[in-house]
């Protein structure tokens, strides 16, 4: 088993955070469970199983995922898709419905190399305060959480 892998986060100016993480997967696998909601629902939620309730993964398209915790809390979370260029980038939008009007919009770079594929997401907020309020919300924990489940789920897939 190799070293365990990390989640590097940086705030970048006032309104960002850049998010880096690598998998040893292929690029077109890490690509299909970012794009395809059979996928989603099986990692994107920390490693809970998550309902997938719309994913229209096309420019224009709306998504919804509604995570469910160990004590039966819902959280939901919802966007929409902006840009995808296939096995490079999706540009999408990210809300967390408990907060509604607090969006951010999110940039997700696939690259691939040395056998690894690296995800860079970028998400940039309106303003500093709402960036500072997701940094304070605990979504590092959480984005390190869902990607650990990725890394698992990922190996039951190759």
């Amino acid at each position: 088993m190799g070293e365990a892998k990390t989640l590097d986060v940086k705030l970048q100016g006032d309104l960002e955070i850049v998010m880096t993480r690598s998998f040893d997967a292929p690029l077109a696998l890490v690509w299909e469970v970012h794009t395809k909601a059979e996928h989603l629902k099986k990692w994107w939620a920390r490693g809970h199983e998550a309902d997938v309730t719309a994913f229209d993964f096309r420019p224009g398209g709306k998504w919804r995922i509604v995570e469910h915790g160990d004590n039966g809390e819902e959280w939901a979370f919802r966007g929409e898709v902006r840009e995808i260029v296939p096995m490079e980038l999706i540009v999408q939008t990210f809300e967390f419905e408990g907060m509604p009007g607090h969006i951010s919009v999110e940039r997700l770079v696939f690259e691939h190399k040395d056998g690894k594929t690296t995800l860079t997401g970028t998400s940039t907020f309106a303003n500093k305060e709402d960036r500072d309020g997701m940094v304070a919300s605990g979504m590092e924990g959480g984005a390190n959480e869902s990607y650990q489940a990725l890394d698992a789920y990922l190996k039951t897939l190759a």
